[in-house]
């Protein structure tokens, strides 16, 4: 939820909470992500049109997914572009989609007239082409909520920081990279100390790991002692490149990959203390935060929607742009252990981006704050379908 920095923990791939860093495991965020540890769930094979158009969720959620979009819109000029792939698309192109869409959400409570007004006059693009041969993953995160103080105490001891003031161009970018040569590691900083007492500590928290998972998530929300609840965003990084943890653990023969879950790679942290700081130091990359109004925020600026917003690459799929999601949803069991899978399929909205949600091929969606959100976003790792959609005749090709 962090303009571009959105990384797994575990493996070839993202991002925050114990449950989210399973994506990680198959990518640097740009790659695999590893989550499940029971079998995975069968893949979908991509570049069909959808056989069904039918959404899980409510139109409100929907509805105001939407208007965040348009409000990010807005502010470009009519012409600008906000994609190129799978279709070419104009910001007043998305916007004219947009404004066609919601004129369809009053047949909302008629499901089959709603999709054949809304096949009618939309194209659904496929992320994916028969061309390219390659499967979509489907992954989430979420927004973690960490306990912390705006002091130093003995029990908040470990400190997030802001950009430091000698961080010099290190200004953000859709990719989720930074232009600049590369400042302090993560080893520098968190090991040896070197910003320590230099005036750039926002906030404070007491678990190490928790801090790990919120860097590899790219914002969060921190619970104050008296109450007040904070949110800090990404705003830079230390140009340095993402490691997966989980995947070093799986080359060393520490955690078998089909073991690899957030809970385990976080267990694994916990039990081995002695070798944490120097495990966590071999993923170079730093995340800096800024306090943030409102939010959780994506790569936009505007608020993420739970279960409407996904992060994509802006190289392949538009800012913005409204798509149409099929995949399997993991189901949680009491105890926080993944009982099962059900297909799902919905309208989502473009709105984040992440260093390891890279290609045609990479969707995560926004499961919503707190743990409740971060079990089954941890979870979620699965095939699936994914389309723009665009009104028939809009954009170039």
């Amino acid at each position: 939820m962090m303009p571009g920095n959105r990384q797994h923990a575990a493996g070839n791939g993202k991002k925050r909470g114990s449950h989210r860093f399973l994506r990680a495991l198959s990518r640097s965020l740009p790659a695999l992500s590893l989550i499940a540890s029971l079998a995975e769930p069968p893949r979908i094979q991509a570049g069909e049109a959808p056989l069904a158009i039918e959404d899980d969720l409510d139109r409100g959620s929907l509805r105001l997914a939407i208007e965040r979009s348009l409000e990010f819109l807005a502010k470009l000029p009519g012409n600008q572009t906000v994609g190129e792939r799978p279709k070419r698309l104009t910001a007043r192109e998305a916007k004219d989609s947009f404004h066609g869409f919601v004129a369809l959400l009053d047949l909302w409570q008629r499901p089959q007239q709603f999709a054949e007004a809304v096949r009618s006059r939309f194209d659904f693009v496929p992320s994916i082409s028969d061309a390219s041969r390659g499967e979509l993953l489907v992954t989430g995160y979420y927004e973690p909520v960490l306990d912390g103080s705006l002091n130093p105490t003995p029990v908040y001891s470990f400190p997030i920081y802001r950009k430091p003031d000698d961080l010099v161009g290190m200004t953000p970018r859709l990719s989720g990279e930074n232009s600049g040569g590369a400042y302090l590691s993560r080893r520098e900083i968190d090991v040896l100390g070197q910003l320590r007492g230099r005036g750039y500590e926002i906030a404070w928290v007491k678990d190490p790991v928790d801090l790990f998972f919120l860097h590899v998530q790219g914002s969060g929300a921190i619970r104050l002692e008296d109450g007040r609840t904070v949110r800090v965003n990404y705003t830079a990084n230390n140009g340095r490149s993402y490691t997966s943890i989980g995947k070093i653990l799986i080359d060393e023969g520490k955690i078998a990959a089909e073991e690899l879950t957030a809970a385990s790679l976080r267990r694994y942290l916990v039990e081995h203390a002695a070798e944490r700081d120097a495990l966590l130091a071999r993923n170079e990359r730093y995340v800096f935060f800024r306090f943030a109004e409102g939010g959780p925020f994506g790569s936009l600026g505007v608020p993420v929607t739970p279960g409407r917003s996904v992060a994509t690459d802006p190289g392949y799929f538009p800012r913005g742009a409204l798509g149409f999601l099929a995949s399997r949803m993991p189901l949680i069991g009491t105890d926080g252990s993944l009982a099962g899978w059900r297909p799902f399929s919905r309208f989502v909205v473009s709105q984040d981006t992440g260093g390891a949600i890279r290609g045609p091929g990479r969707v995560d969606l926004f499961f919503g704050s707190g743990e409740e959100a971060g079990g089954p976003a941890g979870y979620m790792k699965s095939g699936g379908k994914f389309y723009l959609l665009a009104r028939k005749n809009a954009g170039g090709k």
